[in-house]
């Protein structure tokens, strides 16, 4: 039976087991723990963050809090090219589409999640198999002044339309770092949203995700300030 691994009891413990996973392999890491790696991610998109979660002691599991939340951290990982460019946006949460999203910034779930983040990065192309890819150093990362700001001007844009029942105006292309995407895979998935004639219809369900350029920016100036 696999042991439980103890949460960090501060983020400078978290920050030493992060550090002590840094060049490894995922295959390595998995087999500490006694977990098999999938051949693909196809069906697994979350196992590379399940089995770091496991591993680091993380134990919020799909509650709406971080996954630290003794802490106050949560934890993303990065897919990043062997060069360190981001190859993907980053999840960041759901997005209700409806009138509980809230109108508050700074009480949002989108600015509770970013508050305090370790980024763990995961070296590899998209054809690397998957046990071969590497941590990376982690980042420990709250958004600065400029970066709250902008991410604040983004939230407030997308939750207004949402907000105002007008979900179907919003694509791809809006937000400057953080957009929202649908998220969901089948039909069994939908939510309630308005449409726009105003009427309550079934819809995907959305997710906040931070651009890759948002995650490549971050990285920079971290790595030119550190």
């Amino acid at each position: 039976m696999r042991t439980v691994v103890a949460p960090p009891a501060t983020e400078g413990e978290l920050s030493e087991r992060a550090n002590a996973l840094a060049g490894r392999s995922l295959a390595w890491v998995a087999d500490q723990r006694g977990i098999e790696v999938p051949a693909n991610l196809k069906r697994d998109k979350g196992w590379i963050g399940q089995l770091l979660e496991s591993v680091l002691g993380a134990t919020a599991g799909s509650r709406a809090q971080p996954d630290f939340p003794q802490l106050g951290i949560e934890m993303k990982t990065l897919p990043v090219s062997p060069l360190g460019a981001p190859r993907q946006s980053t999840y960041v949460c759901t997005a209700p589409l409806n009138s509980s999203v809230g109108t508050v910034w700074k009480e949002s779930w989108v600015c509770r999640k970013l508050a305090r983040v370790l980024w763990v990065p995961i070296v590899g192309n998209t054809d690397t198999p998957v046990g071969e890819r590497i941590v990376g150093g982690p980042l420990f990362w709250s958004p600065d002044a400029e970066e709250a700001a902008a991410l604040q001007t983004d939230w407030e844009e997308l939750t207004d339309l949402i907000e105002r029942g007008e979900v179907w105006q919003i694509d791809a292309k809006r937000g400057q770092y953080l957009q929202l995407r649908p998220k969901g895979a089948n039909s069994e998935a939908l939510v309630w949203t308005l449409d726009e004639e105003g009427e309550w219809v079934r819809d995907m369900p959305r997710g906040f995700y931070l651009r890759a350029r948002f995650t490549a920016q971050m990285l920079k100036k971290h790595f030119l300030l550190g």
